[in-house]
């Protein structure tokens, strides 16, 4: 099992950045090789990814989610095999700091060579820098989901 923690500052209230966060669909603005998701419960997603050509489909179910603190979800099944948390730190009003961990099993010789080369981590770093753009540029969340789990 092989670990990311990466975070990212972000020139908004912690509140619009958690908001933006729980809105899944929105994801492949911001994340380099998700195809689509679909939020199927409210605990569970259904997801699409395309990296390095290869397309894999998979479920994650959110495990936990308190507003504007974390998100936390797991894989179920599949060749893909994550779990992680992302959580929302209050700056001052109008700032946060996002942070993301994530342990994952690379599957197969490729996955394990790019794991190796640091290939993940330059993609979550990516992904948080991105989401960054996404949010601040927009000044404001496209959506927000409000419940606990």
């Amino acid at each position: 099992m092989s670990k990311v923690e990466e975070s990212v500052e972000v020139d908004v209230p912690v509140r619009t950045a958690y908001n933006q966060w729980t809105q899944f669909d929105s994801f492949p603005h911001f994340m380099d090789g998700v195809e689509r998701i679909e939020q199927r419960t409210d605990t569970m997603t259904h997801w699409v990814t395309k990296v390095a050509g290869v397309e894999r489909e998979f479920e994650a179910e959110i495990t936990e989610q308190i507003p504007d603190e974390r998100v936390a979800w797991t894989t179920l099944g599949g060749e893909v095999k994550q779990a992680g948390v992302v959580t929302f730190h209050r700056l001052d009003d109008t700032r946060c700091k996002v942070m993301l961990q994530l342990d994952y099993d690379p599957e197969g010789f490729a996955e394990n060579v790019g794991d190796k080369l640091g290939f993940v981590k330059r993609r979550v770093t990516g992904d948080l820098k991105r989401f960054k753009t996404y949010i601040e540029d927009r000044g404001r969340e496209t959506g927000s989901w409000r419940g606990e789990v």
